[in-house]
Protein backbone atom coordinates (compact mmCIF):
# COMPACT_ATOMS: atom_id res chain seq x y z
CA UNK A 1 0.00 0.00 0.00
CA UNK A 2 1.13 3.51 -1.04
CA UNK A 3 2.25 6.20 1.85
CA UNK A 4 0.00 9.04 1.43
CA UNK A 5 1.84 12.01 1.98
CA UNK A 6 -0.84 14.69 2.88
CA UNK A 7 -0.23 18.62 1.91
CA UNK A 8 -2.44 21.24 3.18
CA UNK A 9 -3.02 24.23 0.72
CA UNK A 10 -4.95 27.41 1.62
CA UNK A 11 -5.16 30.57 0.28
CA UNK A 12 -1.96 32.69 -0.07
CA UNK A 13 0.65 29.61 0.60
CA UNK A 14 4.01 30.08 -0.53
CA UNK A 15 3.81 27.76 -3.80
CA UNK A 16 7.73 27.93 -4.18
CA UNK A 17 8.71 26.47 -0.75
CA UNK A 18 7.31 22.81 -2.11
CA UNK A 19 8.21 23.25 -5.19
CA UNK A 20 11.33 21.11 -4.58
CA UNK A 21 9.32 18.13 -2.50
CA UNK A 22 6.62 17.37 -4.48
CA UNK A 23 7.63 16.17 -7.99
CA UNK A 24 10.04 13.71 -6.47
CA UNK A 25 7.49 12.69 -4.60
CA UNK A 26 5.00 12.56 -6.55
CA UNK A 27 7.39 10.78 -9.21
CA UNK A 28 7.60 7.62 -7.12
CA UNK A 29 5.48 4.72 -7.12
CA UNK A 30 5.52 4.12 -3.44
CA UNK A 31 3.79 7.25 -2.26
CA UNK A 32 0.53 9.27 -2.75
CA UNK A 33 0.49 13.20 -2.67
CA UNK A 34 -2.89 14.03 -0.86
CA UNK A 35 -3.33 17.85 -1.23
CA UNK A 36 -6.38 19.33 0.64
CA UNK A 37 -7.86 22.49 1.93
CA UNK A 38 -10.34 23.55 4.37
CA UNK A 39 -13.31 22.47 1.91
CA UNK A 40 -11.56 21.28 -0.69
CA UNK A 41 -12.59 24.35 -2.80
CA UNK A 42 -10.45 26.09 -5.22
CA UNK A 43 -7.49 28.06 -3.27
CA UNK A 44 -4.83 30.47 -4.71
CA UNK A 45 -1.60 30.20 -3.64
CA UNK A 46 0.65 33.00 -2.83
CA UNK A 47 2.08 33.21 -6.65
CA UNK A 48 -1.51 33.45 -8.55
CA UNK A 49 -1.44 29.71 -8.84
CA UNK A 50 -5.25 28.02 -8.52
CA UNK A 51 -5.48 24.99 -7.42
CA UNK A 52 -8.05 22.65 -6.93
CA UNK A 53 -7.11 20.12 -4.25
CA UNK A 54 -8.06 16.59 -3.93
CA UNK A 55 -9.91 16.53 -0.63
CA UNK A 56 -11.09 18.82 2.79
CA UNK A 57 -10.44 18.31 5.80
CA UNK A 58 -13.28 16.24 6.52
CA UNK A 59 -12.48 13.63 4.36
CA UNK A 60 -8.95 12.73 5.34
CA UNK A 61 -8.51 9.84 7.29
CA UNK A 62 -5.96 10.14 10.06
CA UNK A 63 -4.68 6.65 9.96
CA UNK A 64 -4.13 6.66 6.54
CA UNK A 65 -1.47 9.43 6.84
CA UNK A 66 2.30 8.86 6.75
CA UNK A 67 2.98 12.32 6.99
CA UNK A 68 1.05 16.19 6.90
CA UNK A 69 3.59 19.22 5.30
CA UNK A 70 2.37 23.06 5.91
CA UNK A 71 4.08 25.15 3.61
CA UNK A 72 4.30 28.76 4.71
CA UNK A 73 2.46 31.73 3.74
CA UNK A 74 1.16 34.90 5.97
CA UNK A 75 -1.99 33.63 7.33
CA UNK A 76 0.34 32.01 9.71
CA UNK A 77 1.12 35.33 10.99
CA UNK A 78 -2.58 36.56 11.05
CA UNK A 79 -3.51 32.75 13.13
CA UNK A 80 -5.46 31.92 10.04
CA UNK A 81 -5.92 28.30 9.44
CA UNK A 82 -7.44 27.53 12.88
CA UNK A 83 -9.61 24.31 11.24
CA UNK A 84 -6.50 22.15 11.28
CA UNK A 85 -5.47 23.06 14.85
CA UNK A 86 -7.16 19.66 15.73
CA UNK A 87 -5.53 17.82 12.88
CA UNK A 88 -2.02 18.69 13.82
CA UNK A 89 -2.52 18.14 17.31
CA UNK A 90 -3.80 14.23 17.09
CA UNK A 91 -0.98 13.74 14.21
CA UNK A 92 1.51 15.03 16.95
CA UNK A 93 0.07 12.60 19.56
CA UNK A 94 0.09 9.94 17.32
CA UNK A 95 4.02 10.30 16.65
CA UNK A 96 3.29 10.60 12.85
CA UNK A 97 5.69 13.29 11.03
CA UNK A 98 5.22 16.96 10.36
CA UNK A 99 6.77 19.16 8.55
CA UNK A 100 6.43 23.13 8.51
CA UNK A 101 8.47 25.81 6.69
CA UNK A 102 9.10 29.29 7.11
CA UNK A 103 5.48 30.90 8.30
CA UNK A 104 3.66 27.57 9.38
CA UNK A 105 6.75 27.24 12.25
CA UNK A 106 5.23 29.98 13.95
CA UNK A 107 1.71 27.79 13.93
CA UNK A 108 3.53 24.91 15.19
CA UNK A 109 5.33 27.24 18.23
CA UNK A 110 1.64 28.53 19.02
CA UNK A 111 0.51 24.79 19.48
CA UNK A 112 3.26 24.30 21.73
CA UNK A 113 4.73 21.70 19.88
CA UNK A 114 8.09 23.39 19.36
CA UNK A 115 8.97 23.83 22.89
CA UNK A 116 10.44 20.29 23.71
CA UNK A 117 12.23 19.58 20.51
CA UNK A 118 14.82 20.87 18.62
CA UNK A 119 14.00 23.19 15.91
CA UNK A 120 14.54 26.26 13.47
CA UNK A 121 12.49 28.86 11.69
CA UNK A 122 13.02 32.46 10.23
CA UNK A 123 14.34 33.66 13.18
CA UNK A 124 13.65 33.25 17.02
CA UNK A 125 12.58 36.91 17.53
CA UNK A 126 10.19 37.09 15.00
CA UNK A 127 9.06 33.79 16.23
CA UNK A 128 8.66 34.31 19.82
CA UNK A 129 6.64 37.86 18.40
CA UNK A 130 4.08 35.73 16.61
CA UNK A 131 4.10 33.10 19.02
CA UNK A 132 3.68 34.11 22.56
CA UNK A 133 2.90 31.00 23.73
CA UNK A 134 6.23 29.72 22.59
CA UNK A 135 8.65 28.32 25.13
CA UNK A 136 10.71 26.74 22.88
CA UNK A 137 13.74 29.22 22.84
CA UNK A 138 16.55 27.03 24.37
CA UNK A 139 15.96 24.50 21.75
CA UNK A 140 16.30 26.61 18.55
CA UNK A 141 18.56 26.49 16.14
CA UNK A 142 19.93 28.99 13.12
CA UNK A 143 20.06 26.07 11.10
CA UNK A 144 18.22 25.69 7.23
CA UNK A 145 16.17 22.48 8.81
CA UNK A 146 16.05 20.61 11.65
CA UNK A 147 14.43 17.34 12.53
CA UNK A 148 13.77 16.09 15.90
CA UNK A 149 11.52 13.31 16.88
CA UNK A 150 8.46 13.42 14.26
CA UNK A 151 8.48 16.98 13.77
CA UNK A 152 10.80 18.75 10.40
CA UNK A 153 11.11 22.84 10.84
CA UNK A 154 13.21 24.96 8.54
CA UNK A 155 13.74 28.35 7.41
CA UNK A 156 11.86 30.08 4.30
CA UNK A 157 14.71 30.19 2.70
CA UNK A 158 15.24 26.56 2.98
CA UNK A 159 12.86 24.57 0.45
CA UNK A 160 16.08 22.56 -0.68
CA UNK A 161 17.20 21.54 2.81
CA UNK A 162 13.29 21.02 3.61
CA UNK A 163 13.08 18.70 1.02
CA UNK A 164 16.02 16.60 2.04
CA UNK A 165 14.19 16.28 5.31
CA UNK A 166 11.33 14.87 4.62
CA UNK A 167 13.14 12.78 1.93
CA UNK A 168 14.95 11.38 5.09
CA UNK A 169 12.21 10.75 7.29
CA UNK A 170 9.93 9.38 4.64
CA UNK A 171 12.51 7.17 2.89
CA UNK A 172 12.04 8.35 -0.24
CA UNK A 173 15.72 7.97 -1.26
CA UNK A 174 18.36 5.85 0.14
CA UNK A 175 21.08 8.32 1.78
CA UNK A 176 23.34 8.13 -0.91
CA UNK A 177 20.35 8.91 -3.49
CA UNK A 178 19.46 12.04 -1.41
CA UNK A 179 22.79 13.35 -1.04
CA UNK A 180 23.34 12.99 -5.24
CA UNK A 181 19.53 15.01 -5.12
CA UNK A 182 21.02 17.65 -2.50
CA UNK A 183 23.96 18.18 -4.32
CA UNK A 184 22.42 18.70 -7.67
CA UNK A 185 19.57 21.12 -6.63
CA UNK A 186 21.39 23.02 -3.76
CA UNK A 187 24.91 23.43 -6.07
CA UNK A 188 24.25 22.20 -9.41
CA UNK A 189 26.33 18.69 -9.01
CA UNK A 190 25.62 15.32 -10.32
CA UNK A 191 28.32 13.01 -9.13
Amino acid sequence: MKKKIFVFLFDGFSDWEIAYLTPEIHKNQLFDLIYFSKDGNTINSMGGLEIKPSAALHQLKIDELDMLVLPGGTAWEERGNPEIIGLTKEIFRKSKPIAAICAATYFLAQLGLLDDLKHTSNEVTYLKKVAQEYRGEKNYSTSLAVTDGNIITASGIAPIEFSREIFKTIGLFDTNGIQKWYQLFKNGIWD
